[in-house]
């Protein structure tokens, strides 16, 4: 075996669209296959092709509640790209391969825990699904997920904001200027995991200039201090210079050094939606930096519209360095504050628009520390949405952490029977995290 071998999975999803002409199409992956075959990488020996499997409803339920199901809400596209994700996750466990790469089609980083519909062009969050995966099958513990799409990723944020073993790094297009709007480095964790989620919002313009030097001056630091046993790529492409939906400045080779400087055991396709001036010459720098190539020579065919980027670009990535550097270093003091602070009960309150279906949903999510701080306890999500393919519902929701200790199995069971005797919700739904067993109370 090459030292270097990467193993690649492709779904296009042939039968699965959001509507004609809609920009997350099986375009987004036929050009770059193109590309792959001209060049004759898939003759490499450094290169090994995997196909994808359909994922278990309970792999996604791991990490998502749908209501009123998970699969009621999915196609067998979102089962095969979620599957992908799997393979190229075992191919790379069982020392099949060194790094792998699925790009695969659905995406899924706005995809939040609780389902009621598509937002953002997702359903179901393929990495998530990956992760905890990767925790039931491997016992992987610490797990680093570098999110590269131009949007932040809300939803992995969302399933991880409770994880303390999961270190969420996301760089996008600062949400005051693009969709979903969230992503500011104040949103960092929940008082357990403060400081373990990590947002950089760029200003819009920035290239590769800048993007290095926020990688070089902060990225590379954290994550060498986190000690990930694993490192994920949530890889969107969005941020290129050419892409419609957005407006930044990156280039192939910009996000091809990136991925040679993160290495990433496992990436995954996000966003991208240049579809033949940008996805096939990232993807193909992408890949070969992950197989331990030569990418120097990958070069998009038209650069006209690259633009220099604006000195305000790099005071911004400084600013950056310099607060979220001391906000993830100064993260266990943190921590120990807001503990103390909340004492054995924190809240929030979401309100989660899906842009693609016109649902409003309004959540109330309760985090129950363990009494005897034995495990890191339960939490409960109170959830109504207006709107959805089946009417308005409302659901609560009682999600069972990994290690929860028995006292507080029994008391999350207790409270969701509580709020079953109200007969103030559709559903009352028990997700058990590590089996993904989803029951109905």
């Amino acid at each position: 075996m090459a030292k270097d071998t990467l193993g690649l999975v492709f779904f296009p999803a042939f039968d699965w669209m959001i509507s004609p002409g809609h920009p997350e199409r099986q375009e987004r992956l036929l050009y770059t296959r193109d590309q792959l075959e001209e060049e004759g990488l898939f003759d490499c020996e450094e290169i090994r092709e995997y196909r994808p499997r359909l994922a278990e409803i309970n792999d996604l339920q791991r990490a998502h509640v749908g209501v009123p199901s998970v699969a009621r809400l999915i196609t067998p596209a979102h089962l095969t790209s979620a599957g992908g994700c799997l393979v190229a996750a075992d191919a790379v466990m069982q020392g099949e391969v060194q790094r792998a790469f699925a790009l695969v089609r659905p995406p899924g980083h706005h995809a939040m825990r609780v389902v009621h519909g598509i937002r953002g062009f997702c359903t179901v969050n393929i990495e998530a699904i990956m992760v905890e995966y990767l925790r039931s099958r491997y016992n992987i513990r610490r797990i680093a997920v570098v999110d590269t799409d131009v949007h932040h990723g809300d939803g992995s944020q969302d399933v991880f904001y409770h994880d303390p073993d999961t270190l969420y790094i996301s760089f996008h297009q600062d949400g005051r200027t693009l969709y979903p709007g969230t992503g500011f480095p104040e949103e960092a964790g929940s008082p357990a995991a403060w400081g373990t989620n990590i947002n950089l919002p760029l200003l819009p313009g920035t290239g590769d200039e800048g993007l290095h030097r926020l990688y070089d001056g902060l990225i590379t630091h954290i994550l060498e201090d986190f000690q990930p046993e694993l490192i994920i790529n949530s890889a969107g492409q969005d941020n290129h210079f050419s892409d419609p939906l957005a407006s930044m400045q990156i280039t192939a080779q910009g996000y091809a050094k990136l991925a040679d400087k993160l290495q990433a055991d496992i990436a995954v396709l996000e966003g991208g939606y240049s579809i033949e001036s940008a996805l096939p010459y990232v993807n193909t720098g992408i890949i070969l930096a992950m197989a331990g190539m030569d990418y120097s020579k990958v070069v998009e065919p038209d650069t006209s519209l690259l633009r220099r980027q604006d000195p305000r670009c790099k005071k911004r990535v400084d600013q950056l360095i310099e607060q979220v550097g001391d906000l993830y270093f100064h993260r266990q003091e943190m921590q120990q504050h807001l503990l103390a602070k909340c004492g054995n009960t924190w809240q929030r309150r979401k309100h989660i628009y899906y842009d693609e279906e016109g649902i409003r949903e309004e959540q109330l999510e309760t985090l129950r520390y363990c009494d005897y701080h034995a495990c890191g306890g339960y939490f409960t999500i109170g959830t109504a949405a207006e709107g959805t393919r089946f009417g308005d519902q409302s659901a609560f929701i009682v999600c069972l952490r990994r290690g929860l200790c028995p006292h507080c199995r029994s008391k999350a069971y207790d409270e969701a029977l509580r709020e079953k005797k109200t007969g103030k919700w559709q559903y009352v739904l028990v997700q058990d995290i590590a089996t993904g067993n989803v029951e109905t109370l």
